[in-house]
């Protein structure tokens, strides 16, 4: 049992945050102030060749692992960029997998490339206003017509649909009435988001102002047999091949963003002298924060080993959820530490800890609660009744 990163997997977290060193603080600030998409910094990714980290070499990328891939985010969140960084990046790494393990070698050949390049900004249109997690009621609809299929509904809390030219789409083709079993009937589409039958309303939020959250109202969008991925009524289950390591890179990039918050406290600490002394000489300020580096640490752990099973082959629905949980929780504390420690400089813009604060809520929230995620590990941890 070896907790140690290999030379291979150290030399891409030192490269990740040597290039995003180019992106500092200030620039990430000015992102979320204006709130625009960081064209630039995802650019910068894709030409170094980082979008494509967990995708194959015969689709043009390094055909690493969801570990690599882990480490490259937490790395991207740890530099600073947080989850404004990490969110402008996280759909090529994961969210094209199911081409990858259900798409055709044409569909491959075509639909990945651009993404791994930056050419296509694609976004994952699941979720709808009155489903949530609740995911094989979704209502949006695909009527089966002659070369493809006709798409009509609606989708709630779609990041990057402002900017993508492109959507990974879950919709209903057969009427949940007359399915055996709820989670069939759902069919997965990667196609071309047009403006003239998407309509995207931007969600007003919180944080990570420069990353886009929408509605979209889908009316009569043509989408060709040939963007389906898989066979038809199979795309819940495609999906659920993607569960896991969006659990594991959201937990690798809330541990990023809380060791971001704690370097930050921690070098306001030593740096401010209150009574003739740096702050950091008190016990008050130091077991806060020692005790949120340490819950980071372990989270990450998990995180981690929920990683090297995804790898291997094998079942980590439980590590992948718990790993999520604990990293989303310790770095909620972290950036809360963090806020407390600088007082009321940490209530103020120029010192960062403040957007730290409200982007690490995204990780604590989405994309499932940490209450569902506790509901689950009771449930298939612990042996108790599905309480769902």
């Amino acid at each position: 049992m070896d907790f140690s990163f290999t030379d291979d997997q150290q030399n891409i977290r030192d490269a990740v945050l040597k290039h995003c060193s180019q992106f500092n603080d200030d620039y990430w600030l000015e992102r979320d102030r204006e709130g625009i998409f960081p064209h630039d910094f995802h650019r910068s990714m894709a030409e170094s060749g980082w979008l494509g980290i967990a995708m194959p070499e015969a689709n043009g990328g390094s055909g690493l692992g969801i570990t690599e891939a882990a480490i490259m985010m937490q790395a991207v969140a740890e530099s600073g960029g947080g989850m404004t960084a990490a969110s402008s990046i996280h759909g090529p790494v994961f969210s094209m997998q199911p081409v990858q393990l259900f798409g055709s070698d044409e569909q491959r050949q075509r639909m990945i490339p651009p993404v791994i390049r930056g050419d296509d900004l694609i976004c994952f249109a699941v979720t709808e206003p009155n489903t949530g997690l609740d995911t094989t009621k979704l209502k949006t609809r695909a009527e089966k017509r002659e070369g493809g299929y006709l798409i009509n509904g609606e989708k709630i809390w779609i990041s990057v649909a402002k900017v993508a030219n492109k959507m990974m789409l879950l919709a209903r083709t057969t009427p949940l009435a007359d399915v055996t079993r709820k989670t069939d009937g759902l069919t997965l589409f990667f196609t071309d988001i047009d403006p003239t039958k998407v309509e995207v309303r931007t969600i007003h939020k919180m944080g990570r102002h420069a990353v886009d959250s929408n509605m979209l109202f889908i009316s009569d969008l043509w989408i060709p047999e040939a963007d389906r991925i898989g066979a038809e009524g199979e795309g819940f289950k495609i999906i659920l091949h993607g569960l896991n390591p969006e659990r594991i890179l959201l937990g690798a990039e809330a541990i990023g963003l809380g060791r971001a918050a704690l370097h930050k406290a921690a070098r306001y600490a030593n740096e401010r002298i209150v009574f003739d002394r740096p702050i950091g000489m008190n016990q008050g300020i130091q077991h806060p924060l020692a005790k949120c580096w340490a819950q980071l640490e372990a989270a990450n752990l998990m995180v981690m080993k929920g990683a090297n099973l995804f790898d291997k082959g094998k079942d980590c629905g439980i590590e992948a959820n718990a790993g999520k949980y604990l990293a989303a929780e310790a770095g909620f504390e972290a950036c809360h530490t963090a806020m407390l420690t600088l007082g009321g400089m940490g209530y103020a813009q120029e010192y960062h800890v403040e957007r730290y604060l409200r982007e690490i809520l995204i990780p604590r929230t989405a994309p499932v609660s940490p209450h569902m995620i506790l509901n689950f590990l009771a449930e298939k941890a612990l042996g108790l009744p599905k309480s769902y």
